[in-house]
């Protein structure tokens, strides 16, 4: 097997459900060694949130693949105490409790450094360790609201929409493995460099993505209201349907993708149209653009409209479901879609590796682990405890 980017690289994930544990999967993916720390008895809270078969949580093997689990409570002085033991002997720490939440237990940052300043510790919480909503409790829903993203969502008559998946908690989850690896590289490459505290709210996250939000309300003092696609980016855009009834995406960015799509259509007249001649123009008369747009494509049939517009390199996609991707050639092709071995289910389907490294390729190494699965390996290997110490830990459920 290839070097992995990160192999060497140590990480205790002490965190639960999505962002964070998310975050570092995609640093498992490419070589890190993840110690997932879980409660015993429960474990992860993700391991009780559906969809089930024969009562196995679906979405676990997703996310919590190359990773090992070790459960301690860290309710407990000697599970603290074993935990700043761990924290010693790894790179990385990753945790999404509330804020204040370690520091009562006595393992907050400032107090797990002193046993190893090198340490990066990379904390998630819905507002961050600062500022007066900082103790409130944070998912990835309030957050998305919280961030300006929901206000966006929907149609200009109806209420605000959420998505309707935790698209904030995977969002943070790609800040989360970014943070660490710039980090580590701060660390490793700077004459003066340690470890540091990286500090992420949810809702930061996505409001990032959100500069045309900011650029407008500041020159502008513009509040840019609910309304479906690229409201006030870009003309024509939208979802539009086939002759055939199929639903499809449709976007032109920049003026000479317009310019291509016009020729498609035939419509190369609208090129020296005052109303349709630049992106604000047609903003500023989109629906009138969109209907043009509209009215064309519902007179071909998809395979026929899509053969058109890749011919003239015009931005169009199906909508497609689940059952679709399964089925198509690109995603076969990028291998975005693998099978993995269940101890239970047997085969079973689970996201492909992204990104695809050239040199350095990511790769699924091993299943999410049953709970406590590696107790022993961890503790021995990296705490040199014995057998019987280890058994004394299960019996006072410390492990």
């Amino acid at each position: 097997m290839k070097r992995t980017p990160l192999e060497g690289v140590k990480i205790l994930d002490v965190s639960t459900m999505i962002a964070a544990p998310f975050g570092a999967a995609l640093l498992g993916d490419f070589g890190a060694e993840i110690i997932k720390v879980e409660m015993p008895g429960k474990g992860d809270t993700l391991r009780t949130v559906g969809p089930f078969r024969d009562g196995e949580p679906l979405r676990w093997p997703g996310m919590s693949r190359n990773k090992k689990s070790l459960t301690l409570d860290l309710h407990t002085p000697e599970g603290v105490e074993i935990f700043k033991k761990l924290v010693s002997k790894v790179d990385i720490v990753i945790e999404n409790f509330r804020p204040g939440t370690l520091e009562k237990w006595g393992a907050g940052y400032d107090e797990l450094k002193k046993g190893n300043p090198n340490l990066v510790m990379v904390r998630v919480s819905g507002y961050g360790q600062t500022g007066p909503f900082s103790e409130k409790a944070g998912f990835g829903t309030p957050a998305t609201a919280f961030s300006g993203f929901t206000y966006l969502q929907g149609f200009t008559d109806r209420h605000p929409v959420s998505p309707s998946f935790s698209l904030t908690d995977y969002i943070t989850g790609i800040y989360v493995a970014f943070a660490a690896v710039t980090a580590i590289y701060h660390r490793d490459t700077n004459d003066e460099g340690s470890g540091q505290m990286v500090d992420i709210g949810l809702y930061e996250t996505v409001f990032r993505m959100m500069e045309f939000l900011v650029a407008e309300y500041d020159q502008l003092g513009k509040v840019r209201e609910r309304a479906p696609g690229l409201n006030g980016h870009s003309s024509p855009s939208g979802t539009f349907l086939t002759k055939d009834n199929h639903w499809i995406v449709l976007v032109t960015s920049t003026d000479s993708t317009f310019n291509r799509l016009a020729k498609a259509m035939d419509r190369e007249d609208m090129l020296s149209d005052e109303k349709f001649y630049t992106n604000s123009k047609r903003l500023e008369n989109n629906e009138e653009t969109n209907g043009i747009v509209a009215d064309w494509i519902r007179t071909k049939d998809r395979d026929d409209l899509f053969e058109k517009l890749d011919e003239h390199g015009v931005p169009v996609s199906p909508i497609l479901n689940i059952k679709d991707i399964f089925e198509h050639p690109q995603y076969k092709a990028r291998e975005n879609i693998v099978s993995v071995s269940h101890p239970r289910l047997g085969e079973i389907k689970v996201p492909g590796i992204v990104p695809k490294f050239e040199k350095t390729p990511g790769s699924i190494r091993s299943i999410a682990p049953d709970l406590g699965e590696h107790n022993v390996e961890v503790l021995q290997e990296m705490l040199g405890l014995t057998e019987t110490e280890i058994k004394e830990l299960e019996r006072k459920n410390i492990i």
